[in-house]
């Protein structure tokens, strides 16, 4: 039998693919129904990262045009 140094690419390149799926078998995929509530809990989480970081950009630029109307540049 050929060492791994001695084996030819295509040999190496066969290996390669029935190892990954061999793995691709131990996979435990998600069912639909929690692709769907992952992907919600994602979207929502989204929105609101979206609409506190809108906040806090409107309050500093509202704090920021503060400071220069009070010290006038």
């Amino acid at each position: 039998m050929a060492t791994a140094e001695k084996k030819k690419w295509t040999e190496r390149l066969a290996d390669w693919f029935r190892g990954m799926k061999s793995e691709l078998k131990k996979v435990v995929w998600p069912t639909p129904k929690q692709v769907t509530n992952n992907s919600l809990v994602v979207i929502f989480m989204v929105a609101v990262s979206g609409i506190v970081l809108g906040g806090i950009d409107l309050l500093a630029g509202q704090l920021i045009r503060l400071l220069i109307n009070l010290f006038g540049a």
